[in-house]
């Protein structure tokens, strides 16, 4: 175009683009160029010329200038403007002499061919043209039939028909043919016909029939118009396609005789017939399933299923009313794939094959495809089978001979054949051994997992009961990890039964059956109702199981005989398992609490413990369920924890639970033979294999450690990212349950793992805690058996390297053994506390307590003897037990005679072990605590860094704290304060007792009654307070630390000054229970009463203290009844311990002995004034009750009564009052304090000049008293009043009668008043004046170091002018030591 604008010769453009021509779209740009010459804009001449150059292009270059004149002639034939038609005339005229005249008259308008001059007359031309068609398309032949021989037809069927088995060859019999259509006047298509005709009859005869065909046919269309008509011939009603004429049209498909698309239109019936076929046998299948799921009468019911049945056995049994399929069949069976592949994608999926025919007919094809690499790699040692012969046809798929070649036909084939490989049994099982055979060649993984999931387990579905297949299956899949297994029957179970209508049949079957087993299913008849759980299991477990779950998230109580009846199931049937409880607990749809949103819901706790039950039962695979819970947890969701611990209890036989009796927990601090045998409820036996299994598991996924670390963070997690929008009581459970997880799942690895597995799994307590950033509880938890393997790993090494039999030299090689593993566990610890924690404590201390066990603290002997002689009982009644046969009476006689000499010399290994760690102890103890500090911050910092998180851990922990501080007392540890230890942990307990949760605060209650029943065997014997206290560092009234910890015996705390610090805390106890009780605090009432049950043998020893308890206990039943029934529950149940134990309590002046205060000049009313201290901060929010404001009260006076006596002990009262039990802290009562401690103190310097001066003693005691009760002479008139109303009557009677008593002593100006109150031990400043009147600075101290309350001394200054430390330890917490020694 360009060139015919600008003037440029065409030429040049044609030689440059000569070659890109053929890319263009040659006809458009033809007729463009036509069209402009037509319009005028492009000259003539010029045009045709370069049309006639155009010409050479291409060989088909006139024929579209041809067609493109046809487009114009009829365009420009019906414009109006005559000079566009006459420029088109010039145009095709001036293209004559190279268009030829033939191409043009088939194409032009017979007008313009007249017009070109190409024809004479347009009419007349028209006129030729229809007689020519007539005469070829409407004109028939006029055969003169009469004039065709017969005998001609029957010499040709003769010779069709002869003897073939001779030397007789296609082209023979064809020139015969020739001959007698000549001869005869045969007519050609007649004869073709009866060739086919006889070709059907003699099917068997291919290598013949088929080239004489060839040679005959002229044109493939007749051939397929000839065997259309013998098929439309067959389409009649009553008529039935012979499978000889599908042969003859496969074999001549197959030789490409003739063309599928033109032998596929005469076939009947229609595809969209099909296709509706189909979907109404999907519809049909639906309106089945919905049926039996419906509730009908049993008999309706039982006719339906027969009538469906024989629906289906007549459908089976008709042959296929189908030519496609008829003709399917036939190219199946000579090996016809590609055909047969192209007539199936024209139906839908698995038509074809879902009939039994074809399917077998495919079957057979894979049998012979597969056959050579079956023989090779597939068969199993010492089978033999039967071998296949090939099939004669060259063009058949070719065998496979590696498993490459499973790609190029057999995938193919199995997924056209689908779940119909039902059918043929011996395949399915050769496709499985073939595919494990290519598990050990490791190739084609994507596809035989695509033939598993498309093939083989639906297959497996529509399989009558075959255990066999099963079997054969799982050896298969067993090979793939378990994600791939999972996948397959996620597959299988959700979107494999909506595929085929045989499936959904099949589904709905089997939840049918799956209801009527269930339904019946008990106790009494497990095994044949197993029987019938395990044959349906065969085809459908994942149907089954998935019902079976529904149920058993229902009914917990269908668990039992749900696990019994799953012995006959298949391995394969067993892992399905696992994953349908895995699906059933992953489900999204269902909540995990329940609607109150205060408890785990009972269906997850139901399938917990079926997992527990049936993993513990039944050799299934754990991995996948081990991972589901560890990827919870990587998702901050601790509700499937209750899995794990269902799983390790019952597989491992380790319970975790806090309702131990003593007996349990003595066993429990001995070996794991005796934990077996008495530490838990249930008898632990046959858990040897399955412990195994789980360790098995753990350890070959790595899921070990990463289980601890998760569950150990997850407990924060529970309460910070959990807990926002969580019920409080649901926390605590969630946390507890996580807890008791890391316990149990710790506990099972130490017990199972073996030395290295541990040691090389476990990193050091440093990494533990600042890299993974575990808790310092949980991480010493987990380290602690590893050091303690470690140990006796390097013990071992040392006796080995050098042998000896000496004890002495035993120890030393194992204290040398514990320095070189702890040293670098002490060097590792520095790091997890800031530097300023070791200046009291040392690392060496602090290690040594977290590694520790009770196992290496004392030895239960009586827990020993007690499982021994329960075994020397069991075997004394199976000798007397007549029933039992001989040889089983042997078999449990040796077997409990094992059991004693193990547990024998169990406890002889573990007395040797504990007198080596004592002896290692008893060499480190020097160096634990420095002297740094005040003990005061030491004690301070074990409790916050050891003991209070140990104690909370679990129950064995807390009798260890327990333990492990009497023991550090009976070592004599320098710089260990015993009575500050021990009274700050009975003294303030409000604080920890609400931050726990319900199973830490059962732990802590525990750890209080160890410590209480320390402390009540101190206080019942003066012998054994004297043997294991008298002379003990860790009850001197020194509190400042020192290098030196004995001295002088004045410094001890004697026998009954421990008794009055005894009530003390018991009565600190009380007033913390009572605060905890009257809160109203679901958590703060729940805790304290779960801590008095269990300190309910130690405590309460004292009468009124115990009926101060009942009341309020009994108040909260009262209160709590209707509103809250746990609480309710827990008060009755103590309530009712309580009245039981009441037999057991004292009077307080039985509990520690009070002495009669000396007569001064001072009327006693004064002395037992209240003084200056106010109600406890804790309770000053609400009305005190009566025996806790009566306590106060009995303080006060008790406080005002010593003050005439001795200042120092006034002054140290005043001071330590301000804490969370004494006074408020306010700024006038802190100025008048220092103000009373500086007269105090100078009091006592003239006391000391002038110690026998009575008279100044009682005339300062007098003004001393005058003050006191001009400050609180209000609070005097009202205690009495309100005690009346909120004490119990008991009480009450006996506070009126010790004011009577009290006014008798003012009136006689002296008398012997005894303090009334329960919380108040002895009149101290009546014992000094005793000591005072006999004189002497000695006398003194000595006079108040045997009264109720220690001194308070110090190393760096005098004795007379320190705080008096008695008085101070019995009114006053750790908080008030703080403000003493740091001020």
């Amino acid at each position: 175009y360009a060139a015919l604008i600008l003037g440029v010769d065409i030429r040049v453009i044609l030689c440059l683009f000569a070659s890109s021509l053929y890319s263009l779209d040659i006809q458009a740009a033809l007729y463009e160029l036509c069209w402009h010459v037509v319009q005028g804009n492009f000259k003539l001449d010029l045009s045709a010329s370069v049309l006639c150059d155009m010409m050479d292009l291409r060989d088909d270059m006139p024929s579209i200038l041809a067609d493109v004149f046809s487009i114009l002639d009829i365009e420009t034939s019906s414009l109006e403007e005559k000079n566009k038609r006459d420029q088109y005339t010039q145009l095709v005229g001036a293209c004559l002499f190279f268009v030829p005249d033939a191409i043009l008259k088939e194409r032009l308008d017979p007008e313009t061919l007249e017009s070109l001059g190409l024809i004479k007359q347009a009419h007349q031309f028209n006129q030729k043209i229809v007689k020519i068609k007539t005469k070829l398309f409407y004109k028939q032949q006029k055969f003169n039939l009469l004039r065709e021989e017969n005998e001609g037809y029957a010499k040709l069927i003769t010779e069709l028909g002869q003897d073939l088995s001779g030397n007789i060859t296609s082209h023979i019999v064809l020139e015969s043919i020739k001959s007698l259509i000549g001869c005869f006047n045969l007519d050609p298509n007649r004869v073709l016909d009866i060739i086919l005709e006889v070709y059907e009859c003699r099917s068997d005869q291919d290598e013949f029939f088929l080239p004489l065909i060839k040679s005959y046919m002229c044109e493939p269309l007749t051939l397929c118009h000839i065997l259309g008509f013998k098929f439309k011939f067959n389409q009649e009603p009553n008529e039935e396609t012979p499978t000889s004429l599908y042969h003859i049209a496969a074999a001549l498909l197959h030789h490409n005789l003739i063309e599928l698309e033109d032998i596929y239109v005469h076939l009947m019936p229609l595809d969209a017939s099909i296709v509706e076929e189909h979907k109404r046998e999907i519809t049909e299948a639906k309106q089945i399933a919905r049926k039996l799921t419906m509730v009908v009468v049993p008999s309706e019911k039982t006719e339906d299923k027969e009538r469906e049945k024989e629906k289906e056995e007549e459908k089976n049994d008709k042959a296929p009313d189908n030519q496609k399929l008829g003709l399917l069949e036939a190219l199946l069976r000579i090996g016809d794939w590609h055909h047969a592949q192209s007539i199936m994608d024209q139906m839908p999926a698995f038509y074809a094959t879902s009939h039994k025919a074809i399917a077998l007919a495919l079957c057979q094809l894979l049998h012979l495809t597969v056959e050579p690499l079956y023989r090779r790699s597939g068969v199993p040692k010492g089978a033999k089978g039967c071998l296949m012969k090939p099939l004669r046809n060259k063009r058949a798929p070719r065998p496979a001979e590696s498993f490459e070649d499973l790609r190029r036909d057999v995938f193919s084939m199995l997924c056209y054949l689908g779940p119909h490989l039902s059918h043929d049994p011996i395949l399915f099982a050769k496709i499985v051994r073939l595919g494990k055979g290519f598990m050990k060649e490791d190739t084609l993984l994507s596809c035989f997992l695509s033939i598993a999931d498309q093939v083989l387990l639906p297959s497996l579905s529509l399989m009558e009961c075959n255990a066999c297949m099963s079997e054969e299956l799982w050896g298969l899949f067993k090979l793939f990890p378990y994600q791939h297994r999972y996948r397959l029957y996620g597959q299988w179970k959700n979107e494999t039964y909506t595929s085929h209508p045989l499936l959904v049949k099949v589904k709905a079957q089997t939840v049918d059956r799956a209801k009527y087993i269930m339904k019946r299913l008990t106790k009494e008849n497990v095994k044949p109702s197993g029987r019938q759980i395990g044959k349906l299991s065969h085809s459908n477990p994942t149907i089954l199981f998935d019902y079976i779950l529904s149920q058993i998230q229902w009914y917990d109580n269908l668990i039992g005989p749900v696990v019994d009846s799953l012995k006959y199931l298949t391995s394969l049937n067993y892992d399905v398992m696992a994953y349908c409880i895995i699906e059933a607990l992953a489900n999204p749809e269902k909540e995990k609490m329940k609607h109150d949103d205060t408890t785990i819901s009972s269906w997850l706790q139901s399938l917990a413990s079926l997992c527990g039950a049936v993993f513990r039962k039944y050799p299934i695979e754990l991995a996948g369920l081990l991972q589901y819970v560890t990827n919870t947890l990587k998702a901050g969701k601790s509700f499937d924890l209750l899995i794990l611990k269902e799983v390790v209890q019952k597989m491992a036989g380790i319970e975790i639970t806090d309702e131990m009796t003593s007996e349990q927990m003595e066993a429990m601090t001995g070996g794991e033979q005796l934990k077996a045998e008495g530490g838990y409820f249930g008898q632990i036996r046959n858990t040897k294999k399955s412990s195994q299994r789980l360790k098995d598991a753990l350890l070959d996924h790595d899921l070990a450690l990463p289980l601890c670390l998760l569950m150990a963070q997850q407990r924060n997690g529970v309460v910070f990212l959990e807990g926002g929008e969580k019920h409080l009581k649901l926390v605590g459970k969630l946390y507890d349950q996580c807890h008791d997880t890391l316990v149990q799942f710790g506990g099972f690895l130490a017990s199972n793992l073996s030395t290295e597995d541990y040691i090389k799994r476990v990193p050091s307590i440093d990494i533990l805690c600042n890299q993974f950033h575990t808790p310092h509880d949980a991480a010493f938890f987990l380290s602690r058996p590893m050091y303690g393997h470690q140990i006796l790993s390097k013990y071992d090494e040392l006796k080995k390297a050098e042998k000896s039999n000496r004890q002495q030299q035993k120890v030393h090689k194992y204290v040398a053994a514990c320095e070189l593993v702890m040293s670098p566990v002490h060097e590792a610890v520095v790091s997890l506390h800031p530097p300023r924690v070791w200046d009291d404590l040392r690392p060496q201390f602090y290690a040594t307590f977290w590694s520790l066990t009770m196992y290496d603290l004392a030895v239960p002997n009586n827990a020993y003897d007690r499982e021994v002689k329960k075994l020397q009982v069991q075997v004394k009644a199976i000798e007397e037990n007549p029933d039992v046969p001989m040889n089983k009476k042997k078999k449990e006689k040796e077997r409990c005679t094992a059991l004693q000499e193990k547990l024998q010399e169990e406890e002889k290994k573990q007395l040797e072990h504990v007198q080596r760690v004592l002896h290692r102890l008893k060499l480190e103890k020097d160096n634990w605590l420095l002297a740094k500090s005040t003990k005061n911050e030491t004690i301070t910092k074990f409790l916050q860094l050891c003991l209070f998180p140990r104690c909370i851990f679990s129950a064995i922990d807390a009798v260890y704290c327990a333990r492990f501080v009497e023991l550090v007392h009976q070592q004599k540890t320098p710089n260990f304060c015993t009575l500050l230890c021990y009274d700050r942990v009975f003294s303030d307990i409000i604080y920890t007792v609400a931050s726990c949760t319900e199973n830490e605060s059962r732990r802590y209650g525990r750890f209080l009654c160890c410590m209480l029943e320390t402390v009540t065997r101190w206080h019942s014997d003066r012998a054994v307070y004297e043997k294991e206290c008298g002379n003990y560092p860790g009850f001197l009234t020194i509190f400042r630390a020192t290098g030196f910890d004995g001295g002088n015996k004045a410094d001890q705390l004697d026998y009954e000054n421990f008794r009055h610090v005894v009530h003390k805390w018991h009565y600190k106890l009380t007033k913390a229970s009572v605060h905890c009780l009257e809160t109203g605090e679901y958590t703060h009432i729940r805790n304290i009463l779960i801590v008095l049950t269990k300190i309910l043998p130690c405590y309460p020893k004292v009468l009124n203290l115990g009926q101060a308890l009942e009341c309020r206990v009994h108040k909260i039943c009262l209160e709590e009844k209707e509103k809250r029934p746990d609480l309710y529950a827990l008060a009755m149940g103590y309530s009712g311990q309580l009245k039981g134990r009441k037999a057991h309590m004292v009077p307080e002046n039985e509990f520690h002995h009070k002495e009669q205060p000396v007569r001064s000049a001072t009327p006693v009313s004064q002395q037992n004034g209240p003084g200056t201290t106010a109600k406890p901060a804790t309770n000053a929010s609400k009305t005190e009750e009566g025996v806790s404001e009566d306590a106060d009260r009995s303080k006060d006076k008790s406080q005002g009564a010593a003050k005439p006596v001795n200042k120092a002990n006034s002054t140290a009262a005043k001071v330590t009052t301000s804490n969370g039990n004494g006074a408020p802290n306010s700024t006038k009562t802190i100025k008048e304090r220092d103000d009373k401690e500086k007269s105090g103190k100078e009091k006592k310097e003239k006391k000391e000049k002038i110690p026998g001066n009575t008279l100044e003693t009682k005339g300062e005691s007098r003004r001393e008293k005058q003050r006191d009760e001009r400050g609180a002479g209000g609070k005097e008139e009202r205690a009495p009043r309100e005690g009346k109303e909120k004490m119990p009557k008991a009480d009450r009677d006996k506070q009126k009668a010790e004011e009577k008593s009290s006014k008798e002593d003012n009136k006689a100006k002296a008398g012997n008043g005894e303090p009334k109150e329960p919380s108040r031990e002895h009149d101290t400043g009546a014992k000094e004046s005793k000591s005072k009147e006999k004189g002497g600075d000695r006398s003194a101290m000595s006079g108040s170091l045997k009264s109720p309350v220690p001194r308070l001394e110090s190393a760096e200054s005098e004795r007379g002018k320190q705080p008096n430390l008695q008085y101070w330890l019995c009114s006053c917490t750790i908080s008030d030591c703080l403000i003493v020694v740091n001020g």
